[in-house]
């Protein structure tokens, strides 16, 4: 709790506006720099060997992220177009693939005349998931609260519109379920000489179907364990069909 009230109190301090409305409506909340610990040890129950080893990270600039993630009417704004297959307004955006996010993301920064959009590496994603928490969960420990917190489980086919259960401490929503989320990185079997600790991105500029990018987050369809802060998943990078568990939250640089 100590942990997490200095976070708060960090951005407070921060002269900047706490949520950024861009011109599609998109509301991003900011996210204070710092530093933390990334993955999950062996005292943490239900972890992957993925999620080592634990390892400090430094978040050396400020930024916003999604309040939401990237609804279906956002998208058909700046693409013109719906992919998803559970349709409806202010549900998330699925079926896209990493490359169609790129896309999406050229776009919108062309509208708004920067270069500040992208999405964000998994490093910055559990940083302002966790919201200065040190826990299985951005709220605790408890699975028994996930469901407050989530749409998990399978218990309803489908995504859910977004904003519908409670936010972290930082005001952002479905960090854990609803959709998966595609981060910038590629993906590695562990962070083992992966990440230089300094939150930023492993990238690359192959397109091809060899490269496979990290989801964070969890869907509608994943076990509690799988919705954890430190959970990870992969897809390649160019597949939308079978990706109706996927979609996207932006981050925007200041």
């Amino acid at each position: 709790m100590e942990l997490q009230s200095s976070f708060l109190q960090k951005r407070e301090a921060l002269e900047i506006l706490n949520i950024y409305k861009n011109s599609i409506g998109m509301e991003l909340i900011l996210i204070p720099s710092g530093e933390f610990e990334m993955g999950s040890d062996t005292n943490e129950s239900n972890w992957y060997n993925n999620e080592k080893p634990v390892h400090n990270v430094s978040i050396e600039y400020p930024f916003y992220l999604g309040k939401f993630l990237v609804t279906q009417e956002q998208w058909m704004e700046i693409m013109g177009n719906n992919p998803s297959k559970f349709v409806g307004d202010n549900r998330p955006v699925d079926r896209v693939s990493w490359n169609d996010a790129q896309e999406f993301v050229k776009k919108l920064n062309n509208k708004e005349s920067t270069e500040k959009y992208r999405l964000p590496s998994e490093a910055e994603w559990e940083y302002a998931c966790r919201a200065g928490t040190a826990t299985r969960y951005s709220f605790g420990d408890n699975e028994s609260e996930l469901n407050e917190y989530c749409h998990h489980g399978n218990s309803d086919i489908g995504s859910h519109p977004v904003g519908q259960k409670k936010p972290n401490s930082l005001g952002l929503y479905d960090m854990h379920g609803n959709l998966w989320e595609w981060m910038q990185d590629v993906y590695f079997d562990s962070y083992e000489g992966a990440y230089a600790n300094v939150g930023l991105q492993k990238t690359t500029d192959d397109i091809s179907s060899r490269v496979m990018r990290v989801l964070r987050g969890g869907s509608w369809q994943t076990s509690a364990a799988g919705c954890r802060s430190t959970s990870r998943y992969f897809y390649p990078q160019v597949v939308r069909r079978n990706s109706s568990r996927i979609g996207l939250r932006l981050l925007r640089e200041i």
